[in-house]
């Protein structure tokens, strides 16, 4: 297993409610639950998004 990504700076990201609950949305719609797995994909389009 690579562990490489234990050199990787720790963020800390605080939420709204009207955010919170897009991404229980997402978790609830596409991940069966999983707010982690909606946040790396919200995470992911943003990213996404600013490359274009």
């Amino acid at each position: 297993m690579d562990e490489t990504f234990l050199d990787l700076d720790t963020i800390t990201v605080e939420f709204d409610e009207e955010t919170l609950q897009a991404l229980d949305d997402v978790a609830f719609t596409d991940h069966r639950g999983n707010r982690d797995a909606a946040i790396r994909e919200c995470l992911d389009r943003w990213l996404k998004s600013r490359e274009e």
